[in-house]
């Protein structure tokens, strides 16, 4: 999720000074009829993280941004239900700390623009009825289980609820990483990708981004300084085939921006396992406060060749979430059950 800290601002308006050409080039230009983009279909973007009401944003905004950045599809991460226990910080985390909305208001956006935008199933794994309740959405059609954002260790039964879901129902499960916050115990994490080897892990925020570094201080969320490549994280997505990472986010834009040298190697290296997100809150989904498009725009300006930024930007999403191509129509899966796999 996006940083709440005062620098935020300075940070998206530097890159957007930064990057000021290459997002300009992003600005769809709407038709008269649809307010659809006119890009070529090469030009097609999926976008995997983005939240119903978040920070209080409407559904018309939402729709507006998203159609501003030039995504063509986009996925849905719902919340789990407001709860007050230690898995969210005794409430604190409800709603992803963003006021983001559950699965009911994902499911309906997804129903009422169908090919075009897409869900996940969420909740809080801890409860009583967190299985039946995510299962209740993979059934009903739901790509994926997230975003799995909460105040768990990776090798605690709540997580193994999630994961175990995951491999059953053959979906991704997308998670935040935020040392001390989320998800602990990123160092240990290999045991849990040997352990369910058939389950994809999709990896976002702070301390997955951190830890491109070797070097990495888990305390520092926000790092500048260059990269030492080998961290935790390129281990992972090199060792581990069922490892991807979502470049969302502010700390997925200043993994980029630290060390662009660094970034064009890594993109090349792991061209197959990075999907683009934007995971921001802004209305309007323009520059200079819209993080998501500047992602976009550093996509393209770093990758070594346009192939590669069509993986980052769709072909790798398309593959992992197993998106039906834009313009295709509705996606509605029949009533799948535990087990059942979707080639």
């Amino acid at each position: 999720m996006i940083p709440k800290d005062p620098s935020r601002r300075q940070f998206l308006a530097s890159t957007a000074a930064l990057l000021a050409t290459g997002c300009k080039s992003q600005q769809p230009r709407p038709t008269q009829d649809s307010g659809l983009s006119t890009q070529d279909s090469s030009e097609n973007i999926i976008d995997i993280h983005q939240h119903t009401n978040y920070s209080g944003r409407t559904d018309e905004e939402l729709l507006r941004h998203q159609r501003n950045m030039g995504v063509t599809q986009t996925v849905l991460l719902p919340a789990g239900h407001p709860v007050e226990r230690p898995s969210t910080h005794m409430g604190k985390s409800n709603g992803l700390a963003a006021k983001c909305g559950p699965n009911e208001t994902c499911y309906q956006i997804a129903q009422e623009h169908p090919g075009e935008y897409f869900f996940f199933a969420n909740e809080v794994p801890d409860v009583e009825n967190a299985r039946a309740g995510i299962e209740k959405y993979l059934k009903l059609g739901a790509l994926g289980i997230g975003e799995e954002k909460f105040n768990i260790d990776v090798e605690s039964p709540a997580f193994d609820t999630v994961a175990s879901l995951a491999r059953d129902y053959d979906v991704p499960l997308l998670m935040h990483i935020q040392y001390q916050m989320y998800n602990h115990g990123f160092d240990r994490f290999w045991r849990v990708l040997e352990k369910y080897p058939k389950t994809r892990f999709i990896g976002h925020a702070q301390t997955m981004w951190a830890n491109i570094d070797r070097l990495a201080a888990q305390n520092v969320l926000y790092p500048k300084t260059h990269v030492q490549a080998g961290g935790l994280t390129d281990q992972y997505l090199r060792d581990y085939p069922n490892f991807y990472a979502d470049i969302s986010a502010g700390s997925g834009l200043g993994a980029l921006l630290r060390d662009e040298e660094h970034a064009r190697a890594f993109l090349l290296t792991h061209q197959d396992k990075i999907m683009y997100g934007s995971d921001c809150n802004d209305p309007l989904g323009k520059i200079p406060l819209c993080q998501g498009v500047l992602t976009i725009a550093a996509i393209k300006r770093l990758a070594p060749s346009k192939q590669i930024a069509r993986k980052i930007l769709h072909d790798n999403a398309a593959r992992v979430l197993r998106i039906p191509p834009a313009g295709k129509g509705a996606h509605r899966h029949p009533e799948r059950s535990k087990g059942s796999s979707r080639q």
